[in-house]
């Protein structure tokens, strides 16, 4: 297929998985795997450090998904193969896109029509889009129960329960924290708003997202307005819209 190897990292939490596809490997003399990763957080440090032409990377890890781990490495990503066992939302969303992916247990002959496609792929130099089949997947399983962020090489888990309120910033939202910290991350506000549970998080002025239980009361700001005081004593403004759906919630 090529001439040259092609380096590879295999990231699954199941050791017995790992195994197994590192075997399966063996038999294209054109694939090196020079690493292996148990979790989503190894896996992100270890490709940002070896750099790796391919990833087999499984879909179904804890704390940090392989979706997670694609969303992490941003546009640094090498050329990805999906590995997962039965995922319902996983495979409609590989299905509706059109997304090559190999089903668990990997058999040999599988594995040699996908390096097929990999080797067309890699030869035009364009690399798989994977922003509307991971927001597929994330509808599909909203509502969220976390954040993940990126800080260069540091990927911070944020519970849901300790955000306090999230602010957009241009292409960016920043998320407070209940412990004074805040997050930058990569994403929009609209986006966020359809991923968190419509019970808790309300939507309170187009540049504020607000989770209800950290609202102390609300006072009037001018005569179209009001502002939320936080529990911590922040103040954050209330739009007309944002004041209806909050009382709604309340």
């Amino acid at each position: 297929m090529t001439k040259n190897k092609w380096k590879a990292i295999i990231v699954d939490d199941e050791k017995l998985a790992r195994d197994g596809m590192r075997l399966t490997l063996e038999e294209f003399e054109e694939v090196e795997v020079i690493g292996e990763a148990a979790d989503g957080f190894e896996a992100v440090k270890l490709i940002n450090k070896l750099k790796p032409d391919l990833v087999f990377l499984d879909i179904q890890m804890p704390k940090l998904d392989g979706f997670d781990v694609i969303s992490l490495l941003g546009d640094e990503r090498p050329h990805v193969v999906f590995v997962t066992a039965f995922d319902e939302y996983a495979l409609k969303a590989f299905e509706v896109h059109a997304m090559d992916y190999l089903l668990k247990p990997v058999s040999p002959e599988r594995l040699a029509t996908t390096l097929q496609k990999l080797a067309k792929e890699m030869e035009t130099g364009v690399k798989q889009e994977f922003s509307s089949i991971i927001d597929d997947y994330t509808r599909a399983n909203v509502p969220v129960t976390r954040i993940v962020v990126r800080d260069g090489t540091k990927v911070h888990i944020i519970p849901l329960e300790e955000v306090m309120y999230i602010k957009a910033e241009d292409d960016y939202i920043s998320i407070y924290t209940s412990d004074h910290k805040s997050f930058l991350k990569h994403d929009t506000l609209s986006k966020v708003e359809t991923q968190l549970p419509a019970n808790d998080f309300c939507r309170i002025h187009r540049s504020y997202i607000v989770n209800i239980t950290c609202i102390s009361k609300i006072e009037p700001y001018s005569k179209d307005s009001k502002v939320a005081i936080l529990t911590n004593g922040e103040e954050i403004a209330i739009s007309r819209t944002g004041y209806n759906r909050l009382m709604e919630l309340l």
